[in-house]
């Protein structure tokens, strides 16, 4: 499997990007997409992204960022023109924090929708990662009115409720599960991770943040953790975690459908 998002620009994994991709490949993670969060922050993905086949990137702006002007969205759009460049964001809003204020977050937002619905007029149509924190009732009509195809976003780590999880099914968007899902404490999003169908599932880190279980509260939370994430969403649904139509072979098919990445480009000689 791929870990979907993770942060391996981050200082955590400084000096060890090797160790860390080997770790992946002994615990059936085969690959990583390391999700940018500045437009300087994508630059950086990109290069990681360049020097290891194990590794995708994402270019874009995170909302807890958007504060961090000027944004130079000539770069994001250079990454992500790169064929190592598999979606833009991660973008959003977030109501958790004070600031950046609600207004910057979402001038930002409209200002990366519009570049991205330009982008693909020129051929450059990719994925969208979203980040959503106690957002979803002003963010889900940003997205409807944007006029971008609903089943081009993913949302990210999803800790919102079940009722939220319907809207998001609803206007036809992915939703993709962190380890958060594996904690007692987060029972409303073990909870939504039930009613999402096989076809619109995937799983993710977002390492160095969110180890789950048996890991939780280590720091750096490491990619090759996914696994775990994994096996605890199949138990939970009830569903094989191996087979043909098994959630380990779900989950890889939607990984390489939306990110638009071929299954045999990742890492030989092990469990993909």
């Amino acid at each position: 499997m791929i870990d979907t998002h993770c942060h391996l620009t981050f200082p955590d994994f400084q000096g060890k990007i090797g160790a860390t991709l080997d770790a992946c490949a002994q615990n059936h993670v085969t690959g990583v997409i390391t999700i940018s969060t500045t437009s300087q922050d994508c630059t950086k993905a990109l290069e990681l992204a360049k020097s290891d086949e194990r590794i995708w990137c994402s270019a874009g702006v995170h909302p807890c960022y958007a504060d961090q002007e000027p944004h130079n969205w000539n770069e994001v759009i250079r990454v992500g023109q790169h064929e190592r460049c598999v979606a833009w964001g991660e973008l959003g809003l977030d109501r958790h924090y004070d600031e950046p204020s609600q207004e910057i977050q979402i001038r930002v937002l409209h200002d990366q929708l519009e570049m991205i619905r330009d982008q693909a007029t020129k051929g450059q149509d990719l994925p969208i990662i979203v980040h959503c924190r106690k957002a979803f009732d002003a963010l889900i009509p940003i997205f409807k009115s944007s006029g971008i195809n609903p089943g081009k976003f993913v949302f990210h780590c999803f800790t919102g409720t079940p009722d939220d999880a319907r809207h998001v099914l609803d206007f036809g968007a992915m939703i993709s599960f962190t380890g958060v899902v594996t904690y007692k404490n987060a029972a409303e999003v073990a909870e939504a991770a039930k009613l999402v169908p096989l076809d619109r599932i995937m799983v993710e880190t977002d390492s160095p943040y969110l180890a789950p279980v048996p890991h939780r509260g280590e720091r750096p939370c490491q990619p090759a953790w996914a696994w775990h994430t994994a096996e605890f969403l199949a138990h939970l649904r009830g569903e094989p975690m191996d087979g043909d139509d098994g959630f380990h072979a779900a989950i890889n098919r939607n990984t390489h459908r939306f990110f638009n990445i071929d299954a045999q480009s990742q890492l030989q000689g092990t469990n993909a």
